[in-house]
């Protein structure tokens, strides 16, 4: 039995939740499709129809995504720094 897409409720309930949890509330935007004529902000509905497609196209592939294999190339490589020029010069002096 495939999976059932969700529905549109679903969906906001999912990115209401998701946006909320990084501080984003969406009720300071105007309520509606129009766009605030004084700020130019959009509306909530069309922000989370914009939303909606967004997650409708693009997390399918981007959890689709599997890093690639490990390699003896890939472990012999210095881990990023922070601070390269730190490493720099404690290497240099």
């Amino acid at each position: 039995m495939a999976p059932t897409p969700p529905t549109d409720a679903e969906l906001d309930v999912m990115i209401r939740a998701r946006l909320a949890a990084v501080g984003i509330d969406l009720s300071q935007l105007p309520p509606g499709t129009a766009d605030d004529p004084e700020t130019g902000a959009p509306g909530q509905a069309a922000v989370l129809s914009s939303l909606r497609s967004f997650v409708r196209s693009s997390l399918s592939e981007i959890s689709a995504w599997v890093p690639p294999a490990p390699s003896v190339e890939v472990s012999q490589q210095a881990a990023p720094m922070l601070y390269p020029s730190i490493s720099t010069a404690w290497r240099d002096a």
